[in-house]
């Protein structure tokens, strides 16, 4: 039970993490654009614990799986254009009820209700908080004047207010800060930590092999392979492997700073290959600075061929073998967590260039898909419809749910049916 708690514990802190980059990148580039943005939270939307700042209010919710930021002006179709004549009436007022303003604008109440979301959404009037279903104005009365500039300013701070470039930057930013943050990592460790290399200092003996008959211990150093100087422990494997099973040679070790040499008869691997029968320590060597920078990039390949392994009937099996959903994630966060904080931040890092490298595809409702949405209403000079929007982000999110419910489904029986 307590192992079970350690793993929701450290899964919720993985997923934090990825949510303050992911949805981090784009908060800080809609208001570098001066996109109000009303929420940053952690968790799934609902109850919260608030923090209100100037222009957002920060926050962890009820169920602290994943996280949002809630950008002003981000409803699909076209606009509405009720809005200009519902924002002039309201500002001319400075407070008005909804009754008021369906009566003014000749519609029902459900459609004023609808209008007036989308101006509290674009932060151009207020909720009313000394009356119910009533609406205060956010811009002096005299603004009503000019409808159609008074609209242009509020459109002026919402996110459908940008360019096209604009928009697709904010969409983007989420999968930039997963790579470049990833890439930090990778290049961190791989520079100053480095990778682990075998040495030629033995750890343990195994049996079969013939290193306990000649007399090796732990601790020894192996210098020489018959009569073959080794510098490193690719050159045993080389040596070793030029033999066969029964062969006797000479090995030259280091043991206490003094130079021996024993005779060992070789032993046979389960793939009948030649074995001395030993194990030997690993020690972290830091890579230069343009060979780690080579490798992080190698493994945005690799994420990326996995990816698309999920996509194609001939690889689906093997991707799905090979990767892993959310009890997954959970169980390897926890291990990875007690190895340390670097083995954590690398795992970390992987997670946010999975994470980056899944929101580029062109689905809705990930980034690439909204992406490819604007590009598309870019072209055709018109946005898409209310009605097929949303029918494209149900059918996206259709795909990626079953492939989390069969990456789920794998988990289960890969971590608690089969242990």
């Amino acid at each position: 039970m307590t192992t079970v708690l350690a793993d929701i514990f450290w899964f919720i802190i993985t997923f934090s993490i990825l949510v303050v980059l992911h949805e981090g990148g784009h908060f800080l580039v809609a208001r570098a654009f001066g996109v109000h943005v009303h929420e940053f939270m952690i968790g799934l939307p609902g109850p919260a614990l608030r923090f209100h700042g100037k222009k957002t209010d920060y926050g962890i919710t009820a169920v602290p799986l994943g996280g949002y930021v809630r950008i002003s002006g981000m409803e699909p179709g076209p606009e509405d254009p009720r809005l200009g004549p519902a924002l002039a009436y309201v500002t001319r007022r400075q407070h008005t009820t909804l009754d008021e303003l369906a009566r003014d604008l000749g519609v029902d109440l459900d459609e004023a209700e609808e209008v007036t979301a989308t101006l509290v959404d674009w932060n151009a009037i207020a909720r009313s908080t000394t009356e119910d279903e009533a609406f205060d104005a956010k811009h002096p009365e005299q603004l009503a004047e000019d409808p159609d500039a008074l609209l242009d300013l509020a459109r002026s701070t919402t996110y459908r207010g940008l360019s096209t470039i604009k928009r697709v930057a904010v969409l983007s930013a989420g999968v930039v800060v997963n790579f470049v943050s990833a890439l930090l990592v990778f290049v961190l460790v791989l520079s100053l930590v480095g990778t682990a290399q075998q040495t030629l200092t033995i750890d343990q003996l195994t049996a079969g092999g013939g290193a306990i008959a000649a007399g090796l211990r732990p601790g020894d150093t192996l210098t020489a392979f018959d009569g073959q100087h080794l510098k490193d422990w690719d050159a045993l494997l080389a040596a070793i492997a030029k033999h066969h099973p029964g062969d006797t040679v000479t090995v030259n070790f280091d043991r206490s700073g003094q130079n021996r040499t024993a005779t060992a008869k070789l032993g046979a691997s389960p793939q009948h290959k030649p074995m001395l029968g030993i194990q030997v320590k690993a020690v972290n060597v830091p890579m230069p600075l343009g060979k780690s920078l080579s490798m992080s990039f190698g493994f945005i390949g690799l994420v990326f061929k996995a990816i698309a392994g999920f996509f194609s009937p001939a690889t689906f099996q093997t991707s799905i073998s090979q990767s892993t959903g959310v009890i997954g994630v959970a169980v390897l966060a926890g291990q990875e967590a007690q190895r340390g904080p670097i083995d954590f931040a690398f795992f970390i890092a992987l997670l946010s260039l999975s994470l980056g490298a899944m929101n580029i595809l062109p689905i809705p409702p990930l980034d690439g898909g909204k992406v490819a949405i604007e590009v598309v209403e870019a072209v055709a000079r018109r946005p898409l419809s209310r009605r097929l929007s949303i029918g494209l982000s149900l059918a996206g999110t259709a795909v990626l749910v079953a492939l989390i419910g069969y990456l789920m489904y794998a988990d289960v029986v890969r971590y608690i049916v089969k242990g």
